[in-house]
């Protein structure tokens, strides 16, 4: 197996407890196009094993520590096997839910999503894609599922050197699958929806704000209406705001599966109806705030807060006395501190006092390493209106 010799800096990376080792960090690229290599410092000290981009700005991607040990069919069976055993609380309330979370689980640019009884996995790069077949025997192994599709379309494969494309691995993957979250069933969409079907991050959030729902609640960037679904079960009426007419049809579709009349689905710009409904002195006793990643790169952070700001602020004035904000965002850009600090500003501009309830973090599903900063995005919190 072909050496990658890295600089003292990469070096000190590694020690650290970060996996990824950058293009200008290695001092001698391995001979082999892609795949596993050996990782040796500038001292030519051995430091283990490695996936190998060749194209990649993420060069190296740390496996294993331990220089002694092959990164074999057998290594990817037995990761791959301790991460789906982690999961294992899970499937008494779920039946889809994260099973490996790329470098949360030692298993870097490898993503792969349960629903019910098929799989969909994200190879993200040039040196996992060499590994494919011994990753799908691991899943197979472990799984037993009845299909396993590739969302292999993400962008980040273009920056890798691999084409993107969706396509079937093994076994067969249908179009629409049904799944359950602690009593609520939803459709996901493996082939064509966001990310690899659904949104799995927000499964605990979810049930929290269908605990305290009550009143007059108010959804917005309802997407296919998940949290709508959980608010329907203890208030008195939902409305589910999307600005995309598909998103909400398939929103109204998951609330007649769970037989809910409860739930109005509303076509509008969140910030637009927000703002109307200011000016009209409504009331609302829930709402949830789950907005898209308004900051895809740390050079779109500045309009960003300014955005989850203004969306914040225009809720916490929505809310009745006694009534409950939850908020999130999945920017990675933007960090916990940064988040905090945007709702105490939000919190001071909206005339209300405003008490934090809870902070909400990652699920057992998806694992945030404190050292690899890069595997945390996810960010909540749960607010209530003193006044």
């Amino acid at each position: 197996m072909s050496a990658a010799r890295i600089s003292a800096k990469g070096a000190r990376r590694v020690a650290a407890g970060h996996p990824w080792i950058f293009r200008s960090d290695v001092e001698r690229r391995p001979d082999e196009e892609a795949g596993v290599v050996s990782v040796e410092d500038h001292r030519g000290k051995p430091l283990g094993s490695a996936l190998w981009s060749p194209a990649s700005e993420i060069s190296l991607r740390m496996l294993e520590r331990d220089p002694r040990v092959a990164v074999d069919a057998a290594w990817w069976d037995a990761r791959i096997g301790a991460a789906v055993r982690r999961r294992a609380p899970l499937a008494d309330r779920a039946n889809a839910y994260r099973l490996v979370h790329g470098e949360g689980d030692g298993l870097p640019s490898l993503v792969c999503d349960r629903y019910d009884r098929w799989l969909v996995v994200q190879l993200l790069s040039a040196g996992l894609e060499r590994h494919r077949d011994d990753i799908v025997r691991a899943l197979v192994h472990h799984c037993a599922p009845d299909g396993i599709l590739a969302r292999n379309d993400a962008a980040v494969r273009s920056r890798e050197g691999l084409p993107r494309e969706t396509m079937l691995l093994a076994g067969e993957v249908p179009r629409e699958i049904v799944v359950e979250e602690d009593g609520v069933r939803f459709t996901a969409a493996p082939w064509e929806g966001q990310k690899t079907g659904a949104f799995l991050d927000q499964r605990e959030n979810r049930a929290l704000v269908g605990r305290v729902a009550r009143g007059r609640a108010l959804d917005c960037f309802s997407y296919h209406g998940s949290f709508a679904l959980h608010l329907a079960r203890g208030a008195e009426r939902v409305t589910s705001l999307d600005i995309s007419a598909p998103a909400l049809e398939r929103g109204r579709a998951n609330a007649v599966l769970n037989g809910l009349t409860n739930v109005d689905f509303v076509e509008a710009d969140a910030f637009e109806f927000l703002r109307a409904a200011e000016r009209r002195g409504d009331r609302y006793e829930t709402i949830v705030v789950d907005p898209p990643a308004f900051a895809k790169s740390r050079s779109a952070l500045g309009g960003a807060l300014r955005g989850y700001k203004e969306v914040n602020l225009r809720a916490m004035r929505l809310l009745a006395p006694g009534g409950m904000l939850f908020t999130a965002s999945c920017s990675f850009h933007l960090s916990r501190s940064l988040f905090d600090e945007m709702l105490e500003d939000a919190a001071a501009d909206s005339g209300r006092r405003i008490a934090l309830r809870e902070l909400r973090a990652q699920p057992l599903d998806h694992p945030e390493l404190l050292t690899v900063p890069e595997t945390g995005y996810l960010k909540g919190a749960l607010l209530e209106a003193v006044d």
